[in-house]
């Protein structure tokens, strides 16, 4: 008995793919939107895990174990006007006062254009301390950081990253260099490690650093810290440094119990945590609305296989009137949605994997292969062969053989 029900499921099968095979151009239009289904999920949810992790590892780059505490209260609601920057006494309380502080660093940030020869090039100039550079994991490639007389006078020196190298020095070695920036000259003295994108599109090699008090004396004109970068040691807890920064800050500014903060601290690890958590959202959204392009694949099976029984009424006819039971007929026809949904999967897979692979280098982003949505795919497009070519089968199967051999 096993083996009569075997061969008539391996007749039934061949019956199928042979049907598949003698119409090739309609199988092809058929099984098109599920190819473009599958396709466009696997695209969109690999394409934004790798979004995600290139967002990830960018602001990681920064350090897990990093603040940055900027003056303004951060958008939302309750948000509002911030109050005014922060001063060195600011920087050297927190250094002093928190307990878990490994490094301080404050920053002022301005923009200019740095000149060299007939090369010009706009830039971002930070004036910091050393302090900066281990704050955000920043390495010298060649050269050195700032001598503690270059920072307590204030010298004309600089840092700067490989963008800036690449625009106005070209091939010539930079350290021991002079140039000018917004008018006055700066000797090079160290060059950054390149690190490329910053995952939002910004150019982490674009900067010029010089020492905190030349940037406050020569550009900004004002003793005005406008941020602050605090290392911290990652075997304290990050949420108490915070509370603990919040609440000497909230004291040197002089905020009474009700009023907001006028500043902000931010943690690179939660950020990172956010906007990963943003994209993968959006990353599942977008393939959510991709697949829809699956149940319109679906539909166009159910169609072309109900035109295919209205073709074949004759021969389902005579197959019923010598025999063949109803059973058989259905499991031919489903056979052959299942077929050509499952056809369609792979093909969408294929297609997805080639793309995936050449696009992810061109946008900048890693290529994670993900096993888990490769295959829900192709068991959804499986499951819509099922689903959607049921109702033609049942249909196929329920002729009646007289009328079917009568049908012209």
């Amino acid at each position: 008995m096993n083996n009569v029900s075997l061969r008539r499921d391996r007749h039934v099968l061949f019956l199928a793919i042979r049907q598949i095979y003698r119409h090739r151009t309609r199988s092809l239009l058929t099984v098109l939107g599920v190819v473009i289904g599958v396709f466009s999920v696997i695209t969109m949810v690999t394409l934004g895990n790798g979004a995600t992790e290139a967002v990830r590892a960018s602001i990681s780059a920064l350090g897990s174990d990093l603040l940055t505490i900027r003056p303004g209260q951060s958008a939302g609601p309750g948000g509002g006007s911030g109050g005014g920057p922060f001063d060195l006494a600011d920087v050297e309380a927190i250094r002093g006062q928190i307990g878990g502080v490994v490094v301080v660093a404050g920053q002022a940030q301005t923009a200019g254009v740095a000149v060299r020869n007939a090369q010009s090039w706009s830039t971002t100039i930070t004036g910091t301390t050393n302090e900066f550079f281990r704050a955000q994991r920043l390495t010298i490639g060649a050269g050195r950081e700032f001598t503690h007389e270059e920072e307590e006078a204030g010298k004309r020196v600089c840092i700067i990253g490989a963008t800036i190298v690449a625009n106005l020095f070209q091939n010539t070695d930079p350290i021991g260099q002079v140039f000018r920036v917004r008018g006055i000259s700066c000797e090079v003295v160290g060059v950054l490690e390149e690190r490329g994108q910053n995952g939002f599109g910004g150019d982490l090699d674009d900067t010029i650093i010089m020492p905190l008090k030349a940037v406050q004396r020569q550009l900004t004109g004002n003793h005005d810290i406008g941020a602050i970068a605090v290392g911290v040691d990652p075997t304290f807890n990050s949420a108490a440094i915070q509370a603990a920064i919040v609440a000497l800050l909230r004291e040197r500014r002089n905020l009474d119990p009700t009023q907001d903060d006028d500043f902000s601290v931010l943690d690179a690890k939660q950020i990172a945590d956010t906007i990963s958590g943003t994209v993968g959202i959006l990353t599942l959204l977008v393939g959510a609305v991709a697949g829809i392009s699956l149940l319109v694949g679906g539909i166009g099976i159910m169609n072309i296989m109900l035109v295919s029984v209205t073709e074949r009424t004759r021969e389902i006819g005579t197959r019923l009137a010598i025999g063949a039971l109803g059973d058989e007929v259905l499991l031919q026809f489903l056979v052959e949605a299942v077929v050509l949904s499952c056809l369609g999967g792979l093909v969408g897979m294929v297609i997805a994997l080639i793309i995936c692979i050449t696009a992810a280098p061109l946008i900048g982003v890693p290529f994670l292969f993900d096993a888990q949505i490769n295959f829900l795919s192709f068991f959804f497009s499986a499951a819509i062969g099922i689903g959607f070519g049921y109702f033609p089968a049942r249909r196929a199967a329920g002729l009646n053989p007289i009328e079917a051999l009568r049908y012209d």
